[in-house]
């Protein structure tokens, strides 16, 4: 083999594998940002579900998700997956120089990649239904939804599925992601009803504040950091000068996008609110980041911080829009990852010449009915069978002692 196509395909796979871990830390990301926005009584649980839900989400896409979401050329323009292989299958060196240039790196760098993107989407959901949900029941729904609800569709565009064909552009997962996340993450919320508490007769919305903003505002930063690597790692290679050049303009729309998300949500929060509220700052920075993921490549430094910042202005309003509805998110995942990533994919058409409205909102439409019509099937059978919620005598104790049967602050006072 050439020695520049061996370090091509060395570098490429390196970079690959670096992008992936980063992203992997994401679910500390997660877990740290959850943590700190539930009460202390439910820190233990909801850390349990972060933990065991990656591990979930590795097992699953092992097994079977990778397979259902990359079937091969036998399965283009399809809208139903035909299993593919595994990742046993790896590269040899006959393939790599057949392939013409489309094979340039290791297939387990890929699915090393694409696992933690499922695991991203999953601790999505974990953050909308805490306080309230049985933790095994969470963690049943985990290995549906990473082993074939997320895949399906996953494979609609990136498998080279129907979206896919109908020109859907979605460059790192605003949708296949965060929005796939954010409806199971709504169906299984409007399942289980809000925590006891959160609202009162005649419209009243309580305020149930978490325990530890610190904690939050490191998990904002993680999630910060590794969204270069889920934004970047999806140019999937660097090693000619057009892709490094292309890195470098992710990474720089991804921080920008993130910046305005978080001025435009804290300003808005000055004014409705007339205080510098914390926790929308955090999810504005996330929404902005959310709303670029869909297209980080195609527009310029400003377009993306006005994308962003148009993310962090819609977070606020939807998180205060859902509390109106009655809709109890303790972490507002369904606004940052559901709202902005719809917006996310419909401003691809602002900045993308070659995107249409028309084959965006498809996309918005089959991912959301399929997500919502699937994790509806499967909350609800397990609702039936072994139940979603915990009992109310539980859920006023907290979660912790319930499902855990260990505090996470057993020194201090509820």
């Amino acid at each position: 083999m050439d020695a520049l196509v061996q370090t091509n395909y060395a570098l490429d796979t390196f970079y690959f594998l670096i992008m992936g871990a980063l992203v992997m830390f994401m679910a500390a990301g997660f877990a740290m940002l959850e943590a700190g926005l539930v009460r202390a009584k439910n820190t233990t649980e909801i850390l349990t579900k972060n933990v065991v839900l990656y591990a979930i989400s590795c097992v699953m896409y092992l097994l079977c998700g990778y397979a259902i979401m990359y079937p091969g050329d036998a399965g283009a323009g399809s809208w139903m997956p035909i299993f593919g292989t595994l990742i046993g299958d790896e590269n040899t060196v006959d393939a790599v120089l057949a392939s013409g240039g489309d094979t340039y790196y290791s297939v387990r760098a890929d699915y090393f990649f694409q696992v933690v993107f499922v695991a991203t989407a999953m601790s999505i959901v974990s953050g909308a239904v805490a306080e309230r949900m049985k933790l095994w029941s969470f963690l049943l729904f985990a290995v549906f939804m990473t082993g074939f609800i997320y895949p399906v569709q996953g494979f609609w565009k990136w498998g080279g599925g129907a979206l896919d064909a109908a020109g859907f552009n979605d460059f790192a997962g605003s949708g296949l992601v965060h929005m796939c996340g954010a409806t199971a993450a709504l169906v299984g919320v409007l399942l289980l009803g809000p925590r006891k508490g959160k609202y009162g007769p005649g419209g009243q919305i309580n305020a149930i504040p978490g325990c530890n903003l610190p904690l939050a505002t490191i998990g904002m930063f993680i999630l910060w950091f590794g969204w270069f690597g889920f934004n970047g790692g999806s140019e999937l290679k660097v090693s000619n000068i057009d892709e490094a050049n292309a890195v470098a303009q992710v990474f720089v729309n991804t921080n920008i996008a993130a910046c305005g998300g978080l001025i435009s949500a804290l300003l808005l929060a000055r004014v409705i609110f007339g205080k510098a509220d914390l926790t929308m700052a955090l999810n504005g920075a996330l929404a902005g980041l959310v709303s670029i993921t869909a297209e980080p490549l195609a527009g310029t430094a400003v377009a993306s911080m006005l994308v962003g910042a148009a993310g962090g202005i819609l977070v606020v309003f939807a998180i205060i829009t859902l509390d109106k509805l009655r809709i109890d998110d303790p972490v507002g995942a369904i606004s940052v990852h559901g709202v902005c990533g719809v917006w996310g994919l419909l401003a691809v058409a602002l900045t993308n010449d070659e995107a249409t409205f028309g084959a965006q909102l498809l996309g918005v439409a089959s991912i959301f009915l399929w997500v919502a019509v699937a994790s509806a099937v499967v909350w609800y059978i397990i609702k039936l069978t072994v139940g979603l919620r915990i009992d109310e005598e539980d859920e006023y104790q907290g979660a912790d002692i319930a499902e855990c049967g260990v505090e996470a602050y057993p020194e201090f006072v509820k």
